[in-house]
């Protein structure tokens, strides 16, 4: 797995992606499962669908990123469009963060595996000192992001399930 993070004007422009060994079907199940969200993505304490229209379905989020002394209450309103089966795009509509846009991408592999990217840029609400602000976008996409690159090889029978998580960022 592999998470990049720099800063670019007021936005945080964030790379992660990782190689799965599961089959594309349990990537996309396990992408676009937005109300079981807050049990396997550390940070996320509540994911609800608010309406579907298509393949555009808006999510209300909370939960909080936390690193070393610092705690950020994070509450999002996000549109998120899928592209079956290998892309889905979100977008904040409203709430506690100035920008956010994303996109997970999923590719086959030779050997039922998925390489899994996620490319976004985000801008938190509070203002904080550039290598903080980047150093905690970072690190709470990488555990995001491994959060669900253990979910998705749990249902593919590759690792034993985990206890819920509640657990935010500790670093």
């Amino acid at each position: 797995m592999d998470v990049q993070a720099e800063r670019n004007g007021e936005w945080i422009d964030v790379r992660a992606q990782a190689v799965v060994n599961a089959p594309l079907s349990i990537v996309w199940a396990t992408l676009t499962d937005y109300e079981r969200l807050p049990d396997f993505i550390p940070g996320i304490v509540t994911s609800k669908v608010l309406a579907r229209d298509g393949h555009k379905i808006t999510v209300a989020q909370t939960g909080q990123a936390r690193f070393l002394f610092l705690t950020l209450p994070i509450s999002v309103t996000l549109e998120s469009t899928e592209i079956p089966p290998h892309v889905v795009e979100v977008r904040r509509v409203a709430g506690t963060l100035r920008h956010l846009n994303g996109r997970y991408e999923a590719r086959t592999l030779p050997g039922a595996r998925v390489q899994l990217r996620w490319t976004g840029s985000l801008s938190p609400e509070v203002d904080l000192p550039p290598l903080i602000g980047t150093t905690l976008t970072r690190l709470s996409i990488e555990d995001q992001f491994a959060g669900m690159v253990r979910e998705i090889e749990r249902r593919a029978g590759n690792q034993p399930a985990p206890a819920r998580l509640n657990r935010r960022l500790d670093r």
